[in-house]
């Protein structure tokens, strides 16, 4: 489907509302949408975007287009997934510190977890993809996924080992 031919099913229009109020009026919406329906929501906060995009990943729902607004505000155009994404219980966001700063926060992190809990931790770090499997290896903990979210960028869901 080109964005060109986006038709929302349909549109919230939460202009004046500060965050998170845009974000709760589309999970409110979206739980209610069949999937791939597509929710126009329409906001003026600022902190919208980032929360919106950290929602939907979270939750397979996917952010088909962002456009500015005539009047004022952005659009942005939700289609609901399948809800099939792996769901983190934390997120260490650790772009732009070197190796083995995002290992060593990522442990810190892991040994208050319970086992079984799941975190996301992304990362830019150039040597990261290797240096991630061997601490793995090494400590328990399991590597769901990795996902390269853009060149360079990864995001990984590490399970807590049981040990």
């Amino acid at each position: 489907m080109s964005t060109q031919d986006l038709h929302a099913n349909v549109t919230l229009d939460m202009r004046g509302q500060t965050c998170p109020a845009p974000l709760l009026g589309a999970k409110r919406v979206v739980d209610d949408m069949k999937n791939e329906q597509i929710l126009l929501l329409i906001s003026d906060c600022p902190g919208t975007k980032d929360d919106l995009f950290s929602w939907a990943e979270q939750t397979g729902n996917d952010i088909l287009k962002t456009e500015a607004m005539p009047d004022v505000g952005t659009g942005y155009y939700i289609m609901k997934g399948k809800g099939e994404s792996l769901k983190a219980h934390v997120i260490l966001d650790i772009r732009g510190v070197l190796c083995p700063g995002p290992i060593v926060e990522a442990k810190k992190l892991l040994n208050g977890m319970n086992a079984g809990e799941v975190l996301k931790l992304i990362s830019n770090c150039p040597g990261i993809r290797s240096d991630i499997v061997g601490w793995a290896d090494m400590t328990g903990v399991k590597i769901l996924s990795t996902i390269e979210a853009t060149p360079g960028e990864y995001e990984f869901y590490l399970q807590k080992g049981w040990r």
